[in-house]
């Protein structure tokens, strides 16, 4: 029996696998969960010990725990596989998020099972694990493997980077595998290979001392929350271009083989109505909508605060007003470089009779894969298997802080082979993953470890 045959025969136990996993509500951003983040972390240890994985093991961070596996038999001659992935989900509530069904119930509707982490990420998780497991019990593992497990992704993975910083040795490999992105549809398999990366900020502007009486000092006052306005409009140009001065600087320019490939996966302007509910599109004109939500940077007013927002009237003038701001980060440029080009643009900008302050919150650097390494090579034949279509190139507009650390302190190439749809509702009310996706996903893995063995001969 190969592998896949396997992973077939097995299929309605690796659902109740998945079904027993998102049962348990490891919510890794309330406190009174933290329990329940170590139950799930727990049940991933017992399941590899379980599969035979000679080391499996609960790692305690100052949060939640780490899972960490190894199983390196297949021989120094062969290949390491580091395969990373999240068992903390996020908060879910029926009643309060309007969810059609209990979150932490699986209920498997048209072949497609609702549960919060169903795609995000334990169906991915779990898909790894049957991979292995069908390797094991027929033609053995052809590579070797190394498991990171993590139970604090949806709160920004706070202490993981210090995980593998201290530990690159035992964490050292030769590629490392994450399925935490989407594909394209479920017909068309893509393969990410740029995330954009992440300086999160605030703009603070103080005028008065205290709260004025807009009677007694409007027209005389410059109101904060009018001048925080007046900065916030000069941070574009009116072709949607970011005018910081040297914002771009760094930007990698885009080839034209990569525009040409992410014209293979358009987002035409009827989808983006579908799913804003807008009908003009705003932005780099020069840029198709895809490329400006994945190739390009951004800067975007994430929040505003000021004076009185209560119901009803407070004739108050303001004494300060805050905006938070996030800019979405693109391959070679620093987060902390473009956050002092900012301070100072809004430095510049500032009104004379207003003072402001730009603090700096959170970092992620950005991340881009090399499309034509041994590793890559081997997730283009996998989902080629699987799927029977070759997978398409996609940038993604989101962050996976890991990422980089993974690539700046083990010099890896990141693979990152997702199974879901955008469409899945991670984070949002009635989460879904398609098990027929699931089960995809798992025969990719196996063909992924197949083929970057046999390509790591040659």
């Amino acid at each position: 029996m190969s592998p896949q045959d396997y992973a077939a025969a097995h299929a309605d136990r690796f659902n109740t696998k998945l079904f027993d996993l998102v049962r348990i509500p490891s919510v890794s951003t309330t406190p009174e969960l933290a329990g329940e983040v170590k139950r799930a972390g727990q049940w991933l240890v017992d399941e590899m010990k379980r599969i035979g994985f000679p080391t499996a093991e609960l790692i305690a961070t100052a949060g939640h725990p780490i899972v960490y596996g190894e199983w390196l038999t297949a021989g120094a001659d062969r290949p390491t596989v580091l395969i990373y992935g999240h068992y903390d989900v996020q908060p879910a509530d029926r009643e309060a998020d309007g969810w059609a069904t209990d979150p932490f119930e699986p209920v498997v509707k048209d072949g497609v099972l609702y549960a919060r982490g169903s795609t995000d990420d334990k169906g991915p998780v779990v898909a790894h694990l049957n991979a292995i497991e069908s390797l094991v019990n027929t033609d053995g593992l052809p590579v070797n493997i190394k498991v990171i497990f993590e139970g604090e992704e949806e709160v920004s993975s706070l202490h993981l980077g210090q995980f593998v910083a201290e530990y690159k040795d035992r964490l050292s490999a030769d590629a490392c595998l994450i399925s935490d992105t989407s594909i394209y549809s479920a017909e068309q398999p893509s393969i990410v290979y740029a995330l954009r990366g992440l300086a999160y900020m605030e703009i603070h502007v103080q005028g008065p001392a205290t709260d004025l009486h807009s009677g007694g000092f409007g027209g005389t006052v410059h109101n904060p929350a009018q001048a925080l306005a007046e900065i916030i409009t000069k941070l574009h140009n009116p072709d949607g271009a970011v005018s910081v001065p040297g914002f771009y600087d760094d930007v990698r320019p885009l080839g034209k083989d990569e525009r040409d490939e992410m014209a293979k996966t358009p987002w035409t302007q009827e989808d983006w109505s579908r799913a804003t509910g807008l009908t003009t599109p705003w932005g780099e004109p020069d840029y198709s909508l895809r490329e400006r939500v994945s190739a390009r940077p951004t800067l975007e007013v994430n929040g505003m605060l000021s004076g009185f927002t209560g119901t009803g009237a407070k004739t108050v003038l303001p004494a300060k007003a805050m905006a938070k701001i996030s800019c979405r980060l693109v391959a070679d440029q620093e987060p902390r470089d473009i956050y002092e080009k900012v301070k100072a643009y809004v430095a510049q900008i500032t009104p004379p009779t207003v003072t402001s302050d730009v603090r700096l919150l959170h970092v992620g650097d950005p991340a881009l894969t090399e499309r034509d390494s041994t590793a890559m090579q081997a997730a283009i034949d996998a989902y080629t298997q699987a799927w029977g279509r070759r997978p398409v190139f996609m940038r993604e507009g989101g962050s996976i802080p890991i990422v980089s650390d993974f690539q700046r302190e083990l010099g890896l190439p990141v693979i990152l082979m997702g199974f879901g749809l955008s469409t899945d509702g991670a984070h949002g009310p009635d989460e879904h993953f398609r098990l027929d996706l699931y089960h995809k996903g798992t025969q990719a893995i196996i063909a992924f470890h197949q083929a970057f063995a046999e390509r790591s001969r040659t």
